[in-house]
């Protein structure tokens, strides 16, 4: 396993460009099954989780040609002759599940084991299960996981009010919808900027969808898909990860290729916090700043992400006063910080979803384990600003959304290197 060795104190410059959206990524990949033609995804982020959904394509049937240099994929799906998801890599890949409806929708039916991914809080599958059952599948659980099938191979549309806002059951019901006969009416959807481009792709494909990007999706079912070119947008949350260590490290730096108005409550809450920042169409730049405590309350887009409470948790140990972070998504999502305790930041745990931070505080290298994702590139974060070395193991879990961290890293100062153990 490889591990991360970082040492810590050294001022940042330079530019840094955010690469493809993860989040959009795996959904295109996912959509490309409710068609037989060839689609070209330019912007391609070649990370592990993209490359684990990319073999489960090629595992099914389909046929791909990668290029890494020119950040290309092309994906001709005409060729899937299975309906059965490979079980090691389903177990590895929590967004697996959102092959189901398309397989479902194209074949009529699939069999997957339950998905896997990041461990962080109580993350169910009821809620696409429940919205397949109302699309007319019927469903057979088996030791590992579960069958799926409609009567003469076809979906019919539905009308779906999801309890809670999920973004990956808004884009699931919606590419399931697409093939389904007649209307599919989606309420309480989310809005993150990913849905309605996706839904953008489809309609460009043949479908007949509207309403996304607001709380009502509709879904008028057609019987084919072509397909496109399809270009990913920028990844907001890494956008957002690499403006907070620009902050942390009082660093002046360029956070390229991105979309500041994707970041949605973010940005004016890190300008609450005192940050300075110049902000271009494309482009952030992070300036030395007098950064104040100021708590959150995680929330839905366009509140202030999930994803990015991690590094603005450690941003506020930084911070000069008192403030709270409430995780009001996922349960257990703050465990994380009992490193950086460990580094010497004042955080108490009030329960699963609250802490309390006292800043500033000096941190110092430890040896610490990447937990998930976005804990992982919050040690990274933690490990630039520590005194003296900081190891970090389990980098696979950073590896799954952050393309070639480190060399990137490198190319604006800061000192980390890769080590196989």
């Amino acid at each position: 396993m490889d591990k991360f060795i970082i040492k810590g104190g050294i001022k940042l410059s330079g530019s840094i460009s955010v690469n493809g959206a993860k989040n959009s990524a795996l959904k295109i990949l996912s959509a490309l099954v409710l068609s037989n033609e060839t689609c070209r995804i330019s912007n391609f982020p070649f990370i592990e989780d993209t490359l684990r959904t990319i073999e489960l394509l090629e595992s099914l049937g389909a046929k791909t040609k990668l290029n890494r240099k020119e950040k290309t994929v092309e994906i001709n799906p005409s060729g899937i002759n299975k309906t059965s998801l490979d079980a090691t890599t389903v177990r590895r890949l929590r967004s697996s599940i959102l092959f189901a409806g398309p397989m479902l929708a194209r074949f009529g039916k699939i069999e997957m084991d339950h998905p896997g991914g990041c461990v962080i809080g109580k993350r169910p599958i009821d809620i696409f299960l429940d919205g397949f059952k109302k699309f007319g599948a019927n469903i057979e659980f088996t030791e590992t996981g579960f069958k799926l099938n409609t009567k003469n191979g076809k979906l019919k549309g539905a009308s779906i009010f999801f309890p809670q806002i999920t973004v990956m059951g808004t884009e699931a019901m919606m590419m399931t919808a697409v093939l389904a006969k007649g209307k599919t009416i989606l309420k309480n959807c989310a809005i993150e900027p990913e849905i309605p481009v996706l839904a953008d792709y489809l309609n460009k494909c043949g479908a007949k969808i509207t309403g996304a990007g607001t709380s009502t999706i509709e879904i008028e079912g057609v019987d084919k898909i072509s397909a496109s070119e399809f270009e990913i947008i920028p990844d907001r949350i890494e956008a957002g990860t690499f403006v907070m260590m620009g902050l942390l490290t009082n660093s002046e730096i360029k956070v390229e290729n991105c979309i500041p108005d994707h970041l949605g409550a973010t940005i004016s809450i890190l300008q609450e916090a005192g940050a300075n920042l110049e902000i271009g169409h494309d482009y952030i730049i992070t300036k030395p700043s007098k950064l104040k405590a100021t708590s959150i309350v995680t929330h839905e887009y366009p509140g202030f992400v999930t994803d990015l409470q991690p590094p603005y948790t450690l941003l506020m140990t930084q911070a000069k006063g008192q403030c709270i972070i409430h995780e009001s998504i996922f349960e257990g999502r703050l465990f994380f910080t009992d490193q950086l305790v460990t580094m010497g930041a004042n955080i108490i745990m009030c329960d699963p979803h609250r802490v309390v931070v006292n800043g500033p505080t000096k941190l110092y290298g430890k040896k610490l384990t990447s937990p998930d994702l976005r804990a992982g590139i919050t040690m990274v974060l933690a490990g630039m600003i520590a005194q003296g070395t900081t190891a970090i193991e389990n980098i696979y879990q950073i590896d799954r959304g952050y393309e070639k961290i480190e060399e990137r890293l490198q190319k604006i100062g800061v000192d980390i290197k890769r080590v196989k153990e």
